[in-house]
């Protein structure tokens, strides 16, 4: 089935913000600790997640893109100034699919579309933290990426351990 890549608009963040709480649950259940997982997905998460897309979407330093399958949201990434970064020029801040839109090449797009509109705004570079155990890792390894050192955060119940991907030539992501 076809889709379409389009940047997103706040009356977008509900439908963002079901595609970001239940693509955390179908991704990490099992790869992090479960008592955190529940807490950064449940009811008053999913409110929380949608007033910060109202303003993600209105926030002209960010992009947010949304791919849409048959008039529905199935997936979503955002990008913007980096925040822990060095010599970096820009972050990828988010990339989620549905699990029954995964494998459809909308990753991909946003992708694409992600690093065009972000070198059309001046931008050389990318980052992102990946969670170590994300089976998107890999992914983000055949685009291009490269790691670039990585982290570990304490939550509830143990830690995360996060890898920076770097692409150096936002030009060969487009």
């Amino acid at each position: 089935m076809s889709f379409t890549v389009r940047p997103a608009t706040p009356a977008d963040a509900p439908a963002i913000a079901h595609v970001h709480v239940t693509s955390w649950r179908e991704t990490y259940t099992g790869r992090m600790p479960q008592d955190f997982l529940d807490r950064v997905t449940d009811g008053a998460a999913r409110e929380r997640r949608q007033r910060m897309w109202e303003g993600a979407t209105a926030d002209p330093a960010q992009v947010v893109l949304v791919a849409e399958r048959g008039g529905e949201v199935v997936a979503f990434a955002s990008a913007g100034p980096p925040r822990d970064h060095p010599g970096i020029d820009a972050e990828l801040f988010t990339l989620y699919a549905l699990k029954a839109a995964q494998g459809q090449g909308m990753g991909r797009a946003l992708l694409s579309a992600l690093a065009r509109e972000l070198h059309a705004r001046g931008h050389r570079s990318l980052a992102l933290w990946v969670l170590a155990e994300n089976p998107t890792r890999e992914w983000y390894l055949r685009r291009g990426g490269r790691e670039a050192g990585e982290k570990t955060e304490s939550v509830p119940g143990g830690e995360l351990r996060e890898v920076r991907l770097v692409w150096d030539d936002l030009a060969r992501l487009r």
